[in-house]
């Protein structure tokens, strides 16, 4: 029965983690050809190329946060879809074991880490019939930080910049500028994003993240989201949002839109943003033994060409080399735009431990340290731990805790990505501290500036949630907050409302 199933879909997962396909290369690289040399977004751009040949190379994660499995499975009729879905989760759980995919299932209720991304609702399987003799399977990963993002209006409404939306295609287009706009740097731009007209409150989420499945270059079948689909794209990246939200040439990489009927009294707009680790593969497998055929997205007997010749981060001699602990001298040094290598002691923190520290003591001294808003990956070799994997994550969500451990704990420095809000600006000005923006996503390229992992805290929390005490060396980061009450972020947002007010008001 299928005795090559299960390894061909492991195989899938490995492949959807490790390596984006060549509609997803193609886009980042035509956006790192638009940017300007020696802006933020050009630095972060080829930061984030040099991320994606890493990853490919030695089968690493591309992104540290290995998002939530989705998988779209079509098989002939007869099959016996239990006895799929059951491989398909023991390959996740094993991709898991492997450390391809970070451990992300967790439990709503009591917090727990189930450790092996299965539980109630992961990873999420849908399956449908055809009437083919062959099986395919489809795998689109997508973070928390860009699932954030997504957003679903209900027609007609008002949208902050952009004024009425009425129920037309006119209004679906401000509704879709609106959803980038909002993003801002917190979905990882640029992003894509797959966009489902009408349907009811589920099914629009539902076929909005089916839009995702399509090739970056497919021209849609209905001529009119067509037309919808490339006014968008010829207008989006006017805003002028940018890579990682430091303002700059692109925003956004595609813009694929589909339509379901929907009731009279209802007209929702759901729009599902995906980050630039548009991380989605494709098998066809023999029905007879469950052996791959075929390759959706990628040609596996075409050579991949590297997205940059060169290392990404290239030094000007104008970096700031800060060691930790930091002192409020070292931070009253910094301004927005100063690109820091930070190097020393640094610890993570994310959702659990931030919400911990509100309650109780942390569990070592943070006066003067880093703080990084990063869950890793992480391996056990022998009685040692390695980070394969570690991105930024996403640090508006600590917004409600920032200001407040910053006093309580003496800490200087935040690292993450997307920027904070007005009272975390606040609480570095009061505490004499500095917000430093990594480059969301690059998860290869962090993973080699920490040397050594030197404990860890809080286990109980599961790996992504733990408080790591990293070693790095050289950790390259943008000041886009800092302690004297400027937010390039806060910046970026307001000039990029003026040209979103702009494209609304554009026919």
């Amino acid at each position: 029965m299928l005795s090559s199933f299960f390894d061909s879909v492991l195989e899938l997962v490995i492949r959807t983690s490790t390596d984006l396909p060549p509609d997803v290369r193609a886009a980042m690289k035509t956006a790192l050809d638009a940017e300007p040399s020696g802006t933020q977004s050009a630095q972060a751009l080829r930061i984030i190329a040099q991320n994606i040949d890493m990853a490919s190379a030695v089968e690493g994660a591309i992104c540290q946060d290995t998002g939530m499995p989705t998988f779209e499975v079509n098989v002939p009729i007869g099959a016996n879809q239990i006895w799929m879905r059951q491989q398909i989760r023991e390959a996740v759980a094993d991709a898991t074991r492997r450390g391809i995919l970070r451990p992300n299932s967790v439990d709503s209720i009591t917090g727990r880490n189930s450790g092996t991304n299965l539980g109630p609702g992961t990873p999420i399987i849908h399956f449908d019939q055809w009437e083919r003799d062959d099986i395919e399977i489809k795998l689109l990963l997508k973070g928390g930080g860009c699932e954030n993002v997504n957003a679903q209006y209900s027609l007609p409404c008002e949208l902050p910049n952009l004024g009425r939306a009425d129920r037309s295609l006119e209004g679906v287009r401000k509704c879709i500028l609106h959803a980038v706009w909002n993003a801002q740097g917190q979905g990882c731009s640029p992003g894509a994003v797959g966009v489902c007209v009408g349907g009811d409150r589920t099914s629009g989420y539902l076929h909005a993240k089916e839009q995702l499945f399509r090739s970056l270059d497919a021209v849609n079948p209905d001529q009119r989201l067509a037309e919808l689909e490339s006014s968008i794209m010829k207008t989006v990246n006017s805003l002028r949002v940018g890579t990682m939200g430091f303002g700059g040439e692109v925003t956004l990489i595609g813009c694929k839109i589909g339509a379901l009927n929907r009731l009279p009294a209802s007209f929702f707009v759901s729009v599902a943003y995906d980050c630039w680790a548009f991380r989605r593969l494709g098998i066809r497998l023999d029905a007879r033994d469950g052996a791959i055929r075929e390759w959706l997205y990628r040609d596996p007997s075409t050579p991949v060409i590297p997205m940059i010749d060169q290392e990404g981060f290239t030094r000007t001699g104008r970096e700031i080399r800060l060691h930790t602990p930091l002192t409020r001298e070292d931070i009253h040094t910094l301004h927005v735009g100063d690109v820091v290598l930070l190097s020393g002691p640094l610890f993570t923190g994310r959702d659990a431990v931030h919400a911990h520290l509100m309650k109780h003591d942390p569990p070592v001294d943070l006066r003067g340290a880093a703080l990084y808003h990063c869950g890793p990956v992480v391996a056990k070799e022998g009685e040692a731990w390695k980070v394969t994997a570690a991105g930024p994550t996403t640090s508006i969500r600590e917004e409600p805790y920032q200001a407040e451990i910053l006093r309580r704990y003496g800490v200087r420095a935040v690292i993450g990505k997307g920027g904070m809000g007005a009272r975390t600006l606040e609480g570095l000005k009061e505490s004499g501290a500095v917000y430093l923006n990594a480059v969301g996503g690059a998860a290869q390229f962090y993973a080699r500036c920490i040397e050594r992992v030197e404990g860890v805290f809080l286990m109980e929390f599961g790996t992504p949630e733990a408080m790591w005490h990293l070693h790095v060396r050289d950790f390259p980061s943008v000041v886009t907050m800092d302690a004297h009450g400027r937010s390039l972020h806060q910046d970026v947002r307001e000039e990029s409302a003026g040209r979103l007010a702009a494209l609304g008001s554009s026919v």
